[in-house]
């Protein structure tokens, strides 16, 4: 009963709000798989600018996009975190990871 309520307040929110929402979650989600994947793979070889980067992406709601996978390491990291988000139902574009130069 509580899920259908829920489900027709979504449906009736406007568009901003929906996406708003859903950005949101999305950020929530990408942060729950960030947290895992250093618990499960650690930080040897991740430099301190691709952790505080990441960390900016997280703080800023997962909208500054702006770390670049340098090392072995961190590639791998890149490529753990956007399988994770393309199965947490995110896509792959909403990773942080670009190299600009």
């Amino acid at each position: 009963m509580i899920r259908a309520i829920l489900l027709v307040l979504l449906l009736a929110a406007p568009a901003g709000a929906q996406t708003r929402a859903w950005t949101v979650e999305k950020c929530s989600r990408y942060g729950q798989s960030w947290s895992e994947a250093l618990s499960r793979f650690g930080r040897e070889g991740l430099s301190e600018e691709f952790l505080s980067r990441h960390d900016a992406f997280l703080a800023s709601g997962c909208q500054t996009r702006n770390v670049c996978p340098r090392s072995p390491q961190e590639l791998a990291m890149a490529d753990v975190m956007t399988v994770a988000a393309m199965n947490a139902g995110t896509a792959s574009s909403f990773v942080p990871f670009i190299c600009r130069d």
